[in-house]
């Protein structure tokens, strides 16, 4: 896998999406990757919204964050690298404390995360005393701890249901939580945190598309705004998303949602005209070959979470894991 005619070799997954003379570019770093990897007993998790050359080229782990969250546990590796943004990195190193955790780019935040704290749940709870925090999984360690359980978008609904309760406060994605109320009798009380990559998405975008691409299928995430997602023909995570153009195979389609993740789920996918009028996320494109060869080669940058909030924070985590 290091020798060049490997990593040459290694096109032939983007070569319908990616010029040669692009990958040409990166094959120096692939390269590098590849063999401190191998030096350094190291992994990389990397999320659907990486770019090709990262996705395809250099990880040994992809999915969303829920899959993340579940691989993560089961690596056996010394470094884990997490080509995503910094929640994903204090997950994984909740889920392997005796790893070294290294995330290439300090700055690859998240407008959700950054939406809430835990003071701000502290005063929920005091405003609503007895009823459940459920919290996404795109929040800080410090904001997990605060929670009882936490939820990905591909199992919001049924950690909810899970609780067996009435009523449950769901933060911090507010379009998240009135999509999954519409599927449950469960009563969510909602923050008003927002995506900024999906809260750009509109009604008439789809009404749009829908005008200059006859017969395509438009698939929505459900941080979407709800009348997005009631206007799309579909909608999931980003995993489910790609199950959905693997199996039903649809002749044309527009992923709403992040821009790598058209590139990525199209490699895989020859057959499927791809429509691509997607949003970027500029937190997950801090991540670059560049600067994973770096982490592997300094070790920096390394993720920890205070240990008086750790515990807490894994529970929550793992009380997600267990639903199934």
């Amino acid at each position: 896998m290091n020798s060049p005619v490997s990593v040459s070799a290694l096109y032939e997954r983007v070569s319908r999406i990616m010029p040669k003379a692009e990958w040409m570019a990166h094959e120096a770093d692939v390269a590098a990757i590849l063999e401190l990897k191998r030096t350094k007993n190291a992994v990389i998790l990397a999320h659907n919204y990486q770019t090709p050359e990262i996705f395809h080229g250099v990880a040994d782990i992809v999915g969303d964050s829920l899959a993340l969250a579940r691989k993560a546990m089961d690596v056996d590796a010394d470094i884990i690298v997490l080509a995503g943004v910094h929640f994903m990195a204090e997950t994984a190193k909740l889920l392997n404390p005796s790893k070294t955790v290294l995330i290439p780019d300090m700055r690859a935040g998240c407008s959700l995360a950054d939406s809430i704290t835990p003071e701000d749940i502290a005063l929920l709870r005091q405003a609503h005393p007895g009823v459940p925090v459920v919290t996404y999984v795109n929040t800080s360690a410090a904001v997990k701890a605060a929670s009882d359980i936490c939820c990905t978008s591909g199992n919001a609904k049924e950690v909810v249901e899970s609780l067996g309760v009435p009523k449950v406060l769901m933060l911090p994605d507010e379009y998240l939580a009135q999509n999954v109320a519409r599927q449950t009798h469960v009563e969510l009380i909602a923050w008003k945190g927002h995506c900024e990559v999906h809260q750009l998405f509109t009604p008439q975008d789809i009404r749009d598309l829908r005008d200059a691409h006859p017969g395509v299928i438009v698939l929505a995430h459900p941080e979407c705004p709800p009348e997005v997602v009631l206007e799309a023909d579909f909608a999931g995570s980003t995993a489910v998303m790609s199950d959905y153009v693997a199996k039903e195979k649809p002749p044309r389609v527009v992923l709403l949602t992040e821009c790598s993740m058209s590139d990525n789920v199209a490699a895989n996918n020859p057959d499927v005209e791809f429509i691509r009028p997607c949003n970027l996320c500029p937190h997950m494109k801090r991540i670059t070959l560049a600067n994973i060869r770096e982490a592997l080669e300094t070790g920096m940058h390394e993720v920890t979470v205070d240990p008086a909030v750790a515990d807490k924070a894994r529970l929550a985590v793992e009380r997600m894991l267990a639903v199934k």
